[in-house]
């Protein structure tokens, strides 16, 4: 039985966010076992190595001919070496479903920021959904309480550089190929990772955390090629949803790998952050149904 574009769609972002969280729970085993610079190197090396070489099989390594292109991917990839220092500094010291809830209030940041920077349109139904996630995400963190730390501080920091990333990579020109944005972004983490070893020192590691790291490069090159794919199907607005299943996949790995239980606050602040982010795609998609119904009315009268 044949399955829709739709659902072949939700299928694969379902895949991509397991593989995301896969690659947060593997990296996470190793904590306490291996500093966190000498961890980044380690996944680092072997992610880029692959994304180089599907790069060069692909043709896609070139430098970018516009100026303002090369400058879109510094400050993108700037952003994912903040967001994956912060993030996997939080992650190593946080439950694994508390961080990743944290940071699925990423789509409602960059609507916000989108509104600010951009100049997009953002109703004030937009603008409440927004202001309901962010007490969410307070919900989740609970300043003032006995969970409540630096750590989740830097979770938070995490999806501003996160919004940074995103936004930038909206300023590049449909020519400049994915890969080489991934390779750039991978190759400046792994350097990070370098720099902050030469610091922290190098700690021999046996073969089980060495696995284990490379189990983490393995999921987060998945996760990557199937976001990929899940762009070039299904609707858009249908599909971007279901990258909410990152926060289930993190609940069952982190209750399975880790004993941590989620708190009644920490379920109903995700609830929160997921029902207005959904609601944010559905609004969204139908206020561009709308535009381009417009558009086209206007065409109709100018014939």
């Amino acid at each position: 039985m044949s399955i829709s574009e739709n659902m072949r769609g939700a299928i694969l972002m379902m895949l991509s966010m397991g593989a995301f969280a896969l690659n947060d729970t593997f990296f996470k085993s190793v904590a306490g076992d291996v500093p966190l610079f000498q961890a980044i190197l380690i996944r680092g090396v072997l992610t880029s190595l692959i994304i180089v070489l599907i790069a060069l099989w692909r043709g896609e390594i070139r430098i970018p001919e516009l100026q303002s292109d090369r400058r879109a991917i510094f400050w993108r990839t700037f952003g994912e070496l903040g967001s994956t220092f912060c993030y996997l500094l939080a992650l190593f010291h946080m439950p694994l479903a508390n961080a990743t809830a944290i940071v699925q209030s990423l789509p409602l940041v960059i609507t916000f920021a989108g509104a600010i920077f951009f100049a997009e349109v953002v109703g004030w139904r937009r603008y409440s959904a927004i202001g309901l996630g962010f007490c969410g995400v307070l919900l989740i963190v609970r300043p003032g309480s006995a969970g409540f730390d630096s750590y989740s501080v830097l979770a938070m920091v995490a999806v501003v550089f996160l919004v940074l990333r995103d936004l930038s990579t909206r300023r590049l020109s449909q020519g400049v190929p994915s890969l080489l944005v991934a390779g750039s972004a991978a190759i400046a983490v792994t350097m990070l990772g370098a720099a902050g070893t030469l610091l922290e020192g190098w700690q021999p590691i046996g073969a089980s955390r060495l696995a284990l790291l490379s189990g983490a490069s393995l999921f987060i090159i998945s996760g990557y090629v199937l976001s990929i794919m899940v762009m070039r199907v299904g609707e858009i607005g249908f599909v971007s949803p279901f990258r909410y299943t990152a926060l289930i996949w993190a609940i069952v790995l982190g209750i399975v790998a880790f004993g941590e239980v989620p708190d009644i606050w920490m379920l109903i602040g995700s609830a929160v952050v997921i029902g207005t982010g959904i609601y944010n795609f559905v609004r969204e998609r139908n206020q561009s149904r709308v535009v381009l119904a417009r558009a086209g009315m206007a065409s109709e009268r100018q014939r």
